[in-house]
């Protein structure tokens, strides 16, 4: 069955398709860089885990003309949800980043724990602040990783898809750094991140058990900082580029070595 694509919506030149099994998807086509020029459709997508990618939906995928699939999941992550479905003549690349909230135990406690254990790592703003603090790491600590992305789009990995687990973190921030990259405003880059807080678009939180508790208002409250996506998350990640690097194009040159040669060709790939 063919996959069946609704009309755009405002703002976006290319249609965006209803997958069922794939959260977060989108193409990031239209969004203006500078000198009036704008990220070509078709050549730049973003998601969740492919995973549990439907029939339909792998047809849909298959049907993008992907060149490379960049999967910034771990192994925990991949014991979890699964190997991403296999696309007929796509390169799948795996570069693992730091998960923005510490990794397996941390997530067990998240399903399993308790009001008590919520309330003692997350209350009081702890959550958001654990979760800017991972941007703030991701983008100090994993320039190679960043640097390689970049290289690689640059010289035959396109069309490409960046996904993580929800495709709002670490998936976020290697979609933010090569937006920089390509000129596009901070203003636009955070209007598309922040578009992952639509209900069809959020990562389904998973809670062990039924019970009053699991289900408790303060319980969703709590895990709430975790499966956001909030601007000042960003604006972290943004403040260590100019705190540690003086700004962008020093954080391009020296942070992930990228040559003007390179960044030439990877505008040329991927603006219009």
């Amino acid at each position: 069955m063919t996959q069946q694509i609704p009309p755009a919506p405002t703002g976006r030149p290319q249609p965006e398709p209803q997958l069922a099994g794939v959260r977060n998807f989108r193409d990031l086509g239209g969004l203006p860089a500078s000198n009036g020029r704008r990220v070509r459709s078709g050549r730049l997508f973003r998601s969740g885990h492919l995973a549990h990618a439907t029939e339909n939906d792998a047809e849909f995928l298959a049907s993008l003309g992907l060149h490379t699939v960049f999967d910034f999941r771990n192994g925990a992550d991949h014991a979890l949800e699964g190997p991403d479905v296999d696309l007929p003549g796509v390169r799948n690349v795996n570069i693992p980043l730091s998960d923005p909230a510490d990794g397996r135990e941390f997530w067990k406690m998240v399903r399993d724990g308790d009001l008590d254990q919520l309330r003692a790592v997350l209350g009081d703003g702890k959550g958001a602040a654990r979760m800017a603090n991972s941007y703030r790491t991701i983008i100090a600590e994993r320039t190679a990783e960043h640097s390689r992305v970049l290289h690689a789009l640059a010289e035959d990995s396109v069309p490409a898809l960046m996904h993580c687990a929800a495709g709002k973190d670490r998936a976020g921030l290697s979609v933010a750094v090569t937006l920089l990259a390509l000129g596009v405003e901070r203003e636009a880059i955070v209007a598309d991140y922040l578009e992952s807080n639509a209900p069809h678009r959020r990562y389904r939180v998973r809670r062990s058990g039924d019970t009053e508790e699991t289900r408790a208002p303060e319980v969703t409250e709590l895990l709430a900082p975790l499966f956001d996506a909030r601007a000042d998350y960003l604006t972290a990640a943004f403040d260590t580029i100019d705190q540690r690097w003086g700004g962008v194009e020093p954080y391009l040159a020296e942070g992930l070595g990228l040559s003007p040669e390179t960044l030439d060709r990877l505008r040329a790939t991927l603006l219009e």
